[in-house]
Order: structure tokens, then sequence, then C-alpha cells
């Protein structure tokens, strides 16, 4: 199967079949080496203090 193939597959799912498989591509990310890193790291800076506050995730949200 194509990646168009793929794309136009997808297109074709019903709004609650798009969040499954967006769910499950969110999964699958998850499970990756570099995501498992990335988390011990981010974990590890909130360990040592560095938090993030609700108006700077506000700002960070707004940036998009």
């Amino acid at each position: 199967m194509t990646m168009l193939e793929l794309k136009q597959e997808v297109s074709r799912l019903s709004p609650r079949g798009r969040r499954e498989l967006n769910a499950y591509m969110i999964r699958l990310r998850h499970q990756t080496p570099e995501w498992r890193k990335e988390l011990t790291r981010r974990m590890k800076a909130m360990d040592a203090g560095k938090k993030t506050t609700q108006k700077e995730l506000e700002a960070m949200i707004a940036r998009g």
C-alpha cells in the first residue's frame, strides 16, 4: 500500500475510527527508545525542581 492509498483510507474513516487510529499512533511513538529517553530526561528535570507553571503552559499552547 502506498502512502497515498493509506491517506485515502484514513480519510474514509469515521471520526471515531480516526480517534482510534490517532491513539494507536501515539502509543507506537511512546514505545520508541527515543521517546523513552526523552521521558526519562523530562522526569529527571521535574525531580530536580524544573516544572512548568499553568501560566507558562497556557503561553506555550497559545503559541501553537
